[in-house]
Parts: structure tokens; C-alpha cells; sequence
């Protein structure tokens, strides 16, 4: 036994407290300078990362000797960013030339920071981080000293904008949503939509749409909603007739969308609103109808999917009663409630958080039901549980960062959009085809935040360029960066669903893509019709919201092969192109989807009644 066996999970989890107050405190009492705030941040997830992450897969508690090597020599080359903070701040940026500490401590941390991004995230991303600094230093040839003094010495690399978002926000979001898990919210969202749809046709398939939205709202991750509510709603629809992959798919596409549902979304969003300029509240604004649209084609698609196939819900006595889950634990929705209305009241997102997360100790104390979770032990380790959780984000924001100082110091930005722009021959649809597809390309195996960094960096400039408004750029990439969870080859969102279904890869990637089309199709509309994110006059607004549901409706339908009874061929293609025309904002396209929805709705109704008749 290694004689360090008996300290090292206290030392985990000492670390992973010190790191939770500090931001608590940060946030409280405001932060230090920005490059000390941001190094301390990299400093405690590297040093959780070692001592946590083996490297060889999986987690531990246990680590060797190497890995408190690796943590030692992370707090030694960011903290020489505090040592020598005078030094750094009285320095001419690329005048003055580099001492021998920064080559040295600069490069340690660039190879810390890959290396434990590669235990923690995976591959992908770091490969990533260091294919671009390849191309900064064979590629553009660019300076070794500038380009050590954007990723080191400065804001503008490793502790950019992606790692002030990852400090200042998302850790906070990340212990809220740690905190409302040890607080038994996760059996409240499960039996919540129990009792609100699992009596319902294809009930058990709605209720994984309905907590996976709910789930995600607290989360932000496609991989660990699935991994969460997917544990019993996966094999909850097995049970009732659905065939594995379309249980898996079902789980997948609904924990994805989890990142794009307000009131709390993905890491990303906070993200967004840095780059944009303004409130997390906005940018929920503009996610709101995109976001209701895709989980109502799920939700859609599980209906008309148990319908065409004669499923039924559970029983009802089996199920919890919706006014007993509110009595006993609907105090448990305070603290989103809380942060919702902390945002709305126009408080800052950091000190909206921190609402949320005193008001989950509250809310848990108001009854006797939740007062047990309550103890020091349990908050102790919630708090070290939005720690680890945070060094994920942590870190693949830090590798975004190098990204970011690559392309801001070669001009590689630039040259891409010309690139894209000559590839579509200035054409707006197939510029958005393309930026598609290396949108996916570029998020596959990469969380959200790094890939929509990624993306914004490379691809929003050339949207910008063809007369895109800035908002619907951004949430272009955003969307995609998300999706790109569910697009084979690469969908780590399936990956973990096929672990509990034990389905086919292929067949659980191509059924989520099939039941995940609205996300696909709707970024191109709100490119065209920035009234979709709730830009413009509140009656075009509420018009272009309709007739895009009424769309959702027609592609749901029309991919199931069922409305009001199951759709012949001929039906369904007419029904699928209602559906563009309806989805696209405009008046002519508007009449014409909803014509041709009402002409197919009654001959479906006409082939029903024949049925029933026939049947008789």
C-alpha cells in the first residue's frame, strides 16, 4: 500500500473545497487582477485534475507519485504568475524581451495544461490546441517569444476570455447545480414527469424528454444527463415496447437539448454572452423559442412514434400523483426560481448564482421530507462535487484559450473566412452548409464550450461578412457545436445512451438524428428570421413562433409516418415540405404550410374513419 493512501481522498477533497470558497469569496468580495483570478482558477483545476485522473481512463482517488508530481509542478508554473506579478505588469508586451523563468514556466504549463486536458476531456481537444500552435509556429511562422507571451503572459491565450467565463460564471453554475443533485431535486424532476406524462401514450419516452429538460437545465452536459436520467428512463422504455435505439436516441437527443433550455443552460451560453456583450438573460431570450421548438419534436416524435405502433402508457396507479410530488417535494423548484428571478430583477449571473445556491439549503431546510439532507457532510461534499465537476470546463477552456491566441496573433481567422466565403462563392445557404458541417466536424468529441469557441473564432466571421445579424452567428455555431453530440461518426451523447441500451451505434446515431431534425433545421430559419431568437415587433414575433410550431408539428409527423393515423407515402412527402415553409418565416410561406397541413390532416382524417369503419 502507498503510505500516501490514507491522506490523499482528504487531500482531494481539501483541494476541492479551498477551490469552491475561493469562488464563493471571489464572488462575493469581487476577484483579484484578472491574470492572478484566472491563473488560481487553471492552478486548482490542474492540480484536481493530477490527483484525480490517472491518465489511463477513469477516476481515482489513489494517486501515484507521478500524479502529485504533475499537481506540484501546476502550482509552481501558475504561480509564478503571482510571484512575479510586478514584473509581468511593468513589462512591455512583445518589446521586452523573455527571461529565461518564462520560457521555462510557460512551456511547463502549456504541456500541463494538454496533458490534463487529455486525461479529463479526452483526446480531441488538446490534439486540437496543439495542431494550432504547429501551424502559429511552422505554419505562420510567428515569433516564439509573442507567441509564449499570448499564451503565458497575458490575457489574450491560455487565460483569455473562455477561462474568465469558466471562473467567473460557470463554476458557480456548476456548484449550484452540485448542490440542487445532494439535495434530492433529481427524484423530484423524475417524479414530476411521471405524474405529469407516464400515464400518456409512449408515457415513459415522455418523461425522459420532460427530466432531461429539466435535468439540463441544471447540468449542461449531453453526457451526463444521459448518464443521469437515462439510467431509468432507457430501460423504462425497453420495458414497454420501444426498441433499444429508439430508447437510446430518444434519451440522447433530449439530454443534448438540456444545454439549449432556459433558464440555466449550457457553459457556452455564459460564453456567448461575453462575446456579444450582454446579459445571460438575452441570450436565454434567444434560446427560448429555438429551444421549444426541438423538445417538442421529440416529444412529438415519441407520441406519433407510440401511436404508429400501438403503445400505451403505464398505469396510473403505479404512478405518483402530480399534487403529491408539488406538496411533498415542489419546494424544491425555489432555487431555480430564485435565479430566474435574481436575472430578471437584473442582478449580475455570478451573484444570481449564489442566490441560488443559499436558497437550495433553504429550500431543502422547509421541509421535513428533504431536511435530512442537510448535514455538514453532505454540503462538504456537494461543494467538492461542483468542484470536480468544474475541472472539466476548467480545462478545455484553457485549451480554447491557446486556440483563440493563435488565431488572434496569425491572422488565421481572417484567412478562414476568406476561405469560406470563396468556397460558397458569397451564396448565404451554402456558406451556412459549410459552416455546418465544420461546425459538427470541429465539435466532434469536444465538449460545447471549447467547440462553440472554436467555432466563433473561425466561422461567425465569415457568417457576419454575408449579412448575418450578429445574434443569429452566434447561435448558428452554437447550435451546431451542441448537435454535433448526436451526429455520427463521433456523438458522445450516443456513446453514453448505447452504454445503457445496449443497442447499435449506427442504429441509435441515425434514429437520433431522425428524431433531433428540428435542430438541425431551425438554425438555418432564424438566420433568415432573427424573429425566431425574439429580435423585432412582438406580433411578427408571436406570429413566426406559431407557424414554426405548427412546422415542428408537420416534420415531426412526417418523419414518424403518423398524425392523426399512420401516413401513406404520398402524405407524408407533402407534410415534410409544409414543414420547411412553415418553420421559415413569411407570410406566403405561412399560408402555403398551413394549407397544405389542413389539406393532409383531413385526408388522414378520412383514412381514419375508414379504418374505424372497416374495423367495425
Amino acid at each position: 500500500m502507498r503510505p500516501w493512501t490514507r491522506f490523499a481522498p482528504g487531500l482531494i477533497m481539501a483541494v476541492g473545497l479551498a477551490m469552491t470558497l475561493y469562488h464563493l469569496y471571489t464572488a462575493w468580495f469581487g476577484a483579484p487582477d484578472a491574470l492572478s483570478f484566472r491563473a488560481i482558477h487553471v492552478a486548482f483545476a490542474l492540480v484536481l485534475a493530477y490527483l484525480i485522473f490517472p491518465g489511463k481512463g477513469g477516476e481515482t482517488d489513489n494517486p501515484g507519485v507521478f500524479q502529485f508530481a504533475l499537481a506540484i509542478l501546476s502550482v509552481v508554473a501558475a504561480g509564478y504568475l503571482l510571484w512575479a506579478q510586478d514584473y509581468i505588469d511593468n513589462r512591455m508586451i512583445y518589446v521586452d524581451d523573455l527571461v529565461p523563468e518564462d520560457w521555462v514556466l510557460g512551456s511547463l504549463m502549456i504541456l500541463l495544461l494538454l496533458e490534463a486536458t487529455r486525461r479529463s476531456v479526452g483526446l480531441a481537444l488538446p490534439l486540437t490546441a496543439a495542431l494550432f500552435l504547429a501551424y502559429a509556429v511552422f505554419g505562420a511562422n510567428a515569433d516564439l517569444a509573442q507567441l509564449m507571451e499570448q499564451m503565458y503572459l497575458g490575457t489574450e491565450g491560455i487565460f483569455g476570455i473562455p477561462v474568465s467565463v469558466s471562473a467567473t460564471y460557470v463554476m458557480l453554475f456548476i456548484l449550484f447545480g452540485a448542490m440542487v443533485e445532494r439535495t434530492g431535486t433529481g427524484k423530484l424532476f423524475m417524479d414530476f414527469a411521471l405524474a405529469l406524462t407516464g400515464h400518456t401514450t409512449g408515457g415513459p419516452a415522455k418523461v425522459a424528454c420532460i427530466t432531461s429538460g429539466l435535468f439540463g437545465t441544471v447540468s449542461g452536459s449531453a453526457v451526463a444527463n444521459v448518464m443521469t436520467t437515462g439510467a431509468f428512463t432507457i430501460p423504462l422504455m425497453k420495458r414497454l415496447g420501444y426498441r433499444p435505439a429508439f430508447a437510446g436516441a430518444v434519451e440522447a437527443v433530449a439530454s443534448t437539448g438540456g444545454q439549449i433550455m432556459p433558464p440555466i443552460m449550457g457553459a457556452a451560453a455564459f460564453v456567448m454572452a461575453e462575446f456579444l456583450g450582454v446579459s445571460y438573460l438575452t441570450v436565454a431570450a434567444y434560446a427560448l423559442i429555438p429551444a421549444v421548438m426541438y423538445f417538442l419534436a421529440v416529444f412529438l416524435a415519441v407520441h406519433f412514434e407510440a401511436k404508429r405502433t400501438g403503445m400505451k402508457g403505464l398505469p396510473k396507479a403505479d404512478l405518483p400523483r402530480l399534487g403529491t410530488v408539488l406538496k411533498e417535494q415542489g419546494h424544491l423548484f425555489l432555487p431555480l426560481v430564485v435565479i430566474v428571478g435574481a436575472l430578471v430583477a437584473g442582478y449580475s449571473a455570478p451573484f444570481s448564482a449564489l442566490c441560488g445556491i443559499a436558497s437550495v439549503l433553504v429550500a431543502a431546510g422547509l421541509r421535513k421530507s428533504t431536511r435530512h439532507y442537510l448535514t455538514p457532510r453532505n454540503i462538504v461534499e456537494g461543494l467538492v462535487s461542483g468542484a470536480r465537476n468544474t475541472v472539466s470546463v476548467a480545462l478545455a477552456c484553457g485549451c480554447a484559450g491557446i486556440v483563440i491566441g493563435v488565431i488572434s496573433l496569425t491572422g488565421l481567422g481572417i484567412e478562414f473566412t476568406s476561405l469560406v466565403l470563396a468556397a460558397s462563392q458569397n451564396h448565404l445557404v451554402l456558406a451556412l452548409v459549410l459552416t455546418m458541417v465544420a461546425g459538427i466536424i470541429l465539435g466532434m468529441g469536444m465538449p460545447t464550450t471549447p467547440a462553440y469557441i472554436v467555432q466563433v473564432a473561425l466561422l461567425v466571421p465569415a457568417l457576419v461578412k454575408l449579412g448575418i445579424v450578429l445574434e443569429a452567428a452566434h447561435m448558428f455555431t452554437f447550435y451546431f457545436a451542441i448537435l454535433s453530440a448526436i451526429t455520427p461518426p463521433v456523438a458522445l451523447a450516443v456513446y453514453a445512451a448505447n452504454g445503457l441500451s445496449n443497442a447499435g451505434l449506427w442504429e441509435t446515431g441515425l434514429t437520433a438524428l431522425k428524431l433531433g431534425a428540428t435542430g438541425y433545421i431551425v438554425p438555418f430559419m432564424f438566420v433568415f428570421g432573427p424573429s425566431l431568437l425574439m429580435i423585432g415587433e412582438p406580433l411578427w414575433i408571436a406570429t413566426t413562433a406559431t407557424t414554426a410550431i405548427l412546422g415542428v408539428v408537420c416534420l415531426s409527423a412526417g418523419l414518424a409516418g403518423y398524425l392523426l393515423a399512420p401516413l401513406p407515402l404520398w402524405q407524408r412527402l407533402p407534410l415534410l415540405a409544409a414543414a420547411i415553409v412553415l418553420i421559415k418565416p413569411g407570410l406566403y410561406t405561412d399560408a402555403l404550410g398551413i394549407a397544405i397541413l389542413v389539406t393532409v390532416a383531413g385526408l388522414n382524417l378520412v383514412l381514419k374513419n375508414r379504418a374505424a369503419t372497416d374495423t367495425a
